[in-house]
């Protein structure tokens, strides 16, 4: 059954007059944990392929991802890590990543998915936030050196035993894991580790997981947040088993699909609805590369005879661009998901004509709800998967409210809410701010505007938030104004987006510096390099004598993006 073919399509329309909709609660919500989906799969499929990592020349069966993933728990165990530990990944797409990810759940650890592209302030808050006892990490990635940046914060690494790791800026640090076959002072080695444990009794590794629980946490992602530091959204094994089920589902997937996952595993997009969503259906995971190529991913759908793509739209056009974009065999493509930022409707016609992706969807979400809600279906017409974020996922209910918490009419906008499985169990550590998003009656507020149609298809109309998205990451600017508040040059500062072609908004500063000192733009963005991801550094800065602010002191800032808009003669973005 299909999330769009439903007994209880009906209930997917606003409800009695009112911006509410409830999602089909046709298809069975599994109260299963990742590793007992893991090992149905493998039972099922066990001689099919199961990944393809592209760039590094793996390639594993069900069977074969198995074997690695028990060999991999039974070395993180005899590390001495237990149920419950917070282990952290730092890496580009690899297989280690991947191994990661079920070998952790295999043993009932939190996976701690770290952005790559942070640096070390970044890295030194998340580690510390919730505890990681133990981090997994790449060498490097483009330009982040992550292992010169973890010698710098535990300069202790150069003398310790590796295993005993005892930090001063990272107390609670212990194992640090290194990929690659170079050995590093006071890490371990990747390959070392999954070696060590490959005689572990799989009955031992059976015991444990036979302990888990549903409910339990067992991924935490890092979200930006308005006060300034990343949150931990803590998701449990129902949250994202599910979510991933459905995701694929939507696409129709089966055994037989391959999907190109070349958004980054750290985001729910790859580890949910692209590795995890592949698990459930017992579907091929193909990933490209470490980071996204436009022309490793269309060779990677070419040579792997990919049935379905993954990307941000700023992906997709890239693509459209290449030069040789016809001489690729695209013929095997169908589906796919566009999501992460909102998704132009003729760069959507595009992929439906120009790359075969003719049951494309679109889907909307958030880390916090594991992380979509609403998804188009590969069923759709077309009108509805280019102007819509679709209809409300299975076992999730949705509604749309105004400033005073009353649900609106359909066809009036206000602040999108969703509840049911998919919603976290909070922010790490932090109830008042998991109270903020969450209420009492288990409604996610999403910060997003939106309206409901008289079907039910959402379309997302703004944020309530001050969020922006540049490229498919969102940017919170008081998270950014908070780092250059310790720049000591500067007084005031407000972080504001202005639209840009390629990545939809590019980030903007305004400044005013403390009296007698002086700074440039290139000053300023010194001070955010390697200290924050890039991502989040200013492409424009502005020195004023003073900000625009209301009578009552906040800052103005559409009157500021309005004049960057015209000094830099770009074209206003009506949504945002």
């Amino acid at each position: 059954m299909t999330a769009s073919a439903t007994a209880s399509d009906q209930d997917r329309h606003p409800r009695r007059g009112v911006a509410h909709v409830v999602g089909d609660t046709g298809p069975e919500l599994w109260r299963r944990t990742i590793p007992d989906v893991l090992k149905d799969t493998v039972a099922r499929f066990s001689g099919r392929e199961a990944a393809v990592f592209v760039e590094q020349g793996v390639r594993w069966t069900w069977a074969e991802l198995d074997r690695e993933t028990d060999a991999l728990a039974g070395g993180l165990r005899k590390l001495g890590l237990g149920k419950g530990d917070r282990v952290g990944i730092w890496s580009p797409n690899r297989y280690e990543w991947v191994l990661t990810q079920y070998a952790t759940a295999r043993l009932g650890l939190v996976l701690v998915t770290i952005n790559p592209a942070y640096r070390l302030a970044e890295v030194e808050y998340v580690l510390n936030k919730v505890g990681c006892a133990a981090l997994v990490t790449a060498a490097q990635f483009k330009t982040s050196d992550y292992l010169g940046m973890l010698q710098t914060l535990a300069p202790e690494l150069a003398d310790c035993v590796p295993g005993a790791l005892a930090a001063a800026k990272l107390p609670q640090l212990k194992t640090i894991i290194r990929m690659g076959d170079e050995v590093t002072p006071g890490m371990l080695n990747f390959t070392d580790v999954l070696e060590n444990g490959r005689d572990t009794p799989v009955g031992e590794l059976d015991d444990i997981t036979a302990t888990l629980e549903p409910d339990e946490p067992v991924n935490i992602q890092f979200t930006s947040g308005t006060t300034g530091a990343p949150k931990g959204a803590t998701l449990t094994h129902v949250n994202i088993v599910n979510n991933g089920r459905f995701v694929v589902q939507a696409q129709n997937f089966t055994e037989d699909d391959r999907l190109c996952i070349p958004v980054p595993l750290y985001h729910c997009f790859g580890m949910v609805m692209g590795t995890l969503g592949c698990v459930t259906t017992g579907a091929t995971m193909v990933l490209p590369a470490e980071g996204f190529d436009p022309e490793s991913t269309l060779r990677a759908v070419s040579d792997e005879k990919c049935t379905a793509l993954y990307g941000v739209p700023t992906m997709f056009v890239a693509e459209l661009q290449h030069p040789d974009l016809g001489s690729f065999d695209l013929s095997h493509l169908r589906t796919g998901v566009m999501a992460g930022a909102p998704c132009p409707i003729e760069v959507m016609k595009r992929c439906t004509t120009e790359m075969n992706l003719g049951e494309i969807t679109i889907a909307y979400g958030m880390t916090e709800t594991s992380p979509v809600s609403y998804q188009t279906s590969a069923d759709d017409p077309l009108e509805r998967r280019v102007s819509t974020v679709g209809r409300i996922q299975p076992h999730v209910e949705g509604k749309i409210i105004d400033e005073n918490g009353n649900t609106v009419a359909p066809g009036e906008q206000g602040e999108l809410c969703t509840r049911g499985y998919s919603v976290m169990q909070g922010y790490w550590g932090e109830p008042e701010r998991t109270a903020e998003a969450i209420d009492d009656d288990g409604w996610m507020h999403t910060g997003d505007l939106g309206t409901y149609d008289a079907e039910g298809y959402c379309n997302i109309t703004g944020r309530v938030k001050d969020m922006l998205i540049r490229g498919g990451e969102n940017v919170y600017p008081r998270e950014v104004e908070e780092y250059l508040y310790r720049h000591p040059a500067v007084q005031e500062v407000q972080v504001f987006g202005v639209p840009d072609p390629k990545f939809g908004e590019e980030i903007c500063a305004w400044i005013v510096l403390k009296a007698g000192e002086t700074a440039t733009e290139e000053d300023i963005k010194a001070f955010c390099r390697g200290q924050i991801a890039h991502y989040k550094v200013p492409r424009y800065v502005r020195f004023q004598g003073e900000l625009p602010m209301t009578v009552t002191g906040k800052a103005q800032k559409f009157k500021m993006r309005d004049t960057m808009i015209e000094e830099l003669g770009l074209v206003a973005d009506e949504s945002a």
